[in-house]
């Protein structure tokens, strides 16, 4: 979907492992700008550096300013853009990075180095706050339970871990045969949470509609049904075009700026489901830049900020 040319400039807007980078490098004589709010994911690409000759620039930021990265690197148009959301495995299998409920370790859950952690934000939030940030971003059906029982354990004693939290869940919501594990709605909506991660989600999408050139290609990977959704609500808005306004003459109406790639989203086959099990729920959506002038960006969800609940409430 990438299609990755000669001489074309390329944004891996997350780096993670750079596997994707690396495979954008390998197809074509192509210049690749790869970015992640990881510090440890730059640094282990230091290697790929090396090896591609000085086509690879890796940046620490987060993918939501690609548009400034982009024009800091003296590139005013790009041919492509890959995002894969979300978590990383590298992130995954790190207990001392507090992501996963199945290895204990201090309950942080940051993708970069600065912020409240996620014990910072169940030792603050209210439990209003705790039951919207649950049910907006982990679609967590007992959040007001969840959240009760959090401020309970709280005053207690200090939720710093990850084995700490998932106990007080299970406590909660009951494990039922053949269903996720009843903590990971919990720690995905913390996870979220912590990293705004959705309202980087849409910043990164607009600026890539900025920066891509005509021609050029989007093509994002999710990985639940939040991140899909705004993938999908994203591309369908630019693919069409706008309804315009009963104020203003049809002429007036925006062009779309997008050709939608795929009709439906692209899942992972049962060979791939064999050799990466992790994929099951990836889905990946494509679209390609018209010369239509970008739309301008709509305002981010009203929904629960980092630092509004860390300020005091936003209920």
């Amino acid at each position: 979907m990438l299609g990755p040319r000669d001489g074309g400039i390329y944004v891996d807007a997350t780096f993670g492992a750079g596997g994707y980078s690396r495979a954008i490098l390998d197809a074509a004589q192509t210049r690749v700008i790869g970015i992640d709010r990881d510090r440890s994911a730059i640094a282990t690409g230091f290697e790929l550096v090396e090896r591609s000759a000085g086509r690879l620039t890796l940046v620490e930021d987060k993918f939501s300013n690609l548009a400034e990265i982009c024009a800091a690197q003296g590139v005013a148009a790009a041919d492509g853009v890959v995002m894969d959301v979300g978590v990383s495995s590298m992130q995954l299998d790190q207990a001392a990075r507090g992501f996963s409920f199945r290895n204990d370790g201090p309950l942080d859950m940051r993708m970069g180095h600065d912020g409240p952690t996620a014990a910072d934000v169940l030792a603050r939030a209210s439990e209003a706050d705790l039951a919207s940030i649950l049910y907006i971003f982990g679609e967590e059906r007992h959040s007001r339970s969840l959240a009760r029982a959090i401020v309970a354990a709280r005053a207690q004693a200090p939720i710093v871990t990850t084995g700490a939290l998932a106990e007080i869940v299970a406590k909660v919501v009951w494990a039922k045969p053949g269903e996720i594990h009843p903590a990971t709605r919990t720690f995905q909506a913390l996870r979220i949470f912590v990293n705004e991660e959705l309202d980087q989600l849409h910043l990164a999408l607009s600026a890539a509609e900025h920066v891509l050139k005509a021609g050029g290609r989007l093509v994002v990977v999710s990985f639940h049904s939040l991140e899909d959704r705004i993938v999908k609500n994203f591309l369908s808005a630019r693919g069409k075009a706008g309804s315009g306004s009963r104020h203003l003459p049809e002429t007036a109406q925006a062009e779309p700026s997008f050709r939608i790639l795929t009709k439906r989203p692209i899942t992972p086959g049962d060979a791939e489901l064999r050799d990466n099990p992790r994929a099951r729920s990836a889905k990946l959506r494509a679209a390609e830049r018209t010369d239509a002038p970008a739309f301008v960006a709509g305002e981010l969800p009203a929904w629960p900020t980092l630092a509004s609940v860390m300020r005091g409430g936003w209920s």
